[in-house]
């Protein structure tokens, strides 16, 4: 199995988030809640991936984390995207090892 940064994996965890957000901004009511939420953990992701982003990550660490992207990615619902903005970046950080 092919190795996988720690930049690789939170590149693609940061992608969904962006997917979850553009979903979740169709409630409007909860627009800058949404812009807040991406705001903070792209930031968040940003900082891991800035200080550990060339560490590899194990190939169990990186299928968690693609299985968590692939379920945010079946989600539809505006609402359930936005639930979604805050649980996905946990998942990762959790997995990274990592605190929010």
């Amino acid at each position: 199995m092919t190795e996988t940064t720690l930049a690789e994996v939170v590149a693609r965890a940061v992608t969904a988030l962006e997917r979850l957000a553009a979903l979740g901004e169709e409630v409007e009511d909860e627009w800058q809640y949404v812009t807040d939420l991406v705001a903070v953990y792209r930031g968040r992701l940003g900082q891991v991936a800035a200080a550990r982003g060339s560490e590899r990550v194990t190939p169990e660490a990186a299928r968690a984390i693609d299985l968590a992207i692939e379920e945010a990615g079946l989600i539809d619902d505006p609402h359930r995207a936005i639930d979604w903005l805050s649980t996905l970046p946990q998942i990762v950080l959790f997995t990274l090892g990592e605190t929010a």
